[in-house]
């Protein structure tokens, strides 16, 4: 039986994050924004690909230390 969390048996699409900028489901969203928090647990952010070039946001993943 196949694992339903595989990747490569996920029909194409089928994989959505959430957008916190339209607050909606998407398939383009990534994070931008990873807030820490001194006590309690700290905040992630995604935006999908017309709200990161509308607001001009930048992945995290490109940003500088």
């Amino acid at each position: 039986m196949a694992k339903t969390t595989d990747p490569a048996s996920t029909p194409a699409g089928a994989m959505h994050s959430w957008c916190d900028w339209h607050e909606g489901p998407s398939g383009t969203a990534v994070l931008v924004q990873a807030i820490e928090q001194g006590s309690g647990p700290g905040v992630n952010r995604f935006a999908c690909a017309p709200c990161r070039e509308q607001r001009n946001l930048v992945p995290f993943s490109e940003q500088q230390p």
